[in-house]
C-alpha cells in the first residue's frame, strides 16, 4: 500500500464531509485536474481506505424518534452464544450498529424505533427472551450533541 500524502489525506476528508461531492469541485479544492483526482480516488478505493460510499437518511423524517444504546450480557462465553447472538442483530432492522466489549456488557447496540413503546417491544419481545441473552441495559439518547463525524486522516 501506498502511504497517504498531505493531498490523499485532503481528500480522504473531503470525501468523508460528503461521497457525492463531484471530481470537478474536489480538482478545484485539491488544485488537481478532475481526471488526477479520479485516479487517487481509485486507488484510494483499490488500496482500502476507501470502503464505501453511503447515503445517510434522517432518522427524524423516517419517523424514527427514539434512538437508544442497548448493552446485552450474554448467559456463557460459548461460540454457539455469540453465533446465535450476532444472528438475532443481524435479524432486527432497529438495529443499526453493534459492538462486542470488554467489561460488564458483552455487546453494545446502537438502535432506533419510532417511539418508545417499540423499544420497549425490543427489548421485552425479542432480546430479553433470547436464550443466549442473560442481562439487558438501556440507555434512551435524549439528544445528539456530535453526529457521527469523519474518521481522522494521518499520513
Amino acid at each position: 500500500m501506498t502511504r497517504l500524502d498531505s493531498i490523499d489525506i485532503r481528500l480522504l476528508e473531503l470525501l468523508q464531509r460528503d461521497a457525492q461531492t463531484t471530481a470537478q469541485t474536489l480538482s478545484e479544492v485539491l488544485h488537481l485536474s478532475p481526471s488526477q483526482v479520479g485516479r487517487r480516488r481509485q486507488r484510494l478505493e483499490m488500496e482500502g481506505y476507501i470502503i464505501g460510499t453511503a447515503c445517510k437518511a434522517s432518522a427524524k423524517r423516517l419517523g424514527l424518534t427514539v434512538q437508544a444504546f442497548v448493552q446485552i450480557q450474554t448467559v456463557a462465553h460459548a461460540a454457539e452464544t455469540h453465533s446465535a447472538i450476532e444472528q438475532l442483530i443481524g435479524s432486527q432492522p432497529e438495529i443499526t450498529a453493534a459492538w462486542t466489549l470488554t467489561g460488564d456488557a458483552d455487546y453494545l447496540l446502537r438502535v432506533y424505533c419510532a417511539d418508545l413503546s417499540a423499544l420497549n417491544h425490543l427489548i421485552q419481545n425479542v432480546l430479553l427472551p433470547h436464550p443466549s441473552i442473560g442481562r439487558v441495559q438501556s440507555q434512551v439518547v435524549m439528544d445528539q450533541l456530535k453526529t457521527d463525524a469523519p474518521l481522522p486522516v494521518f499520513g
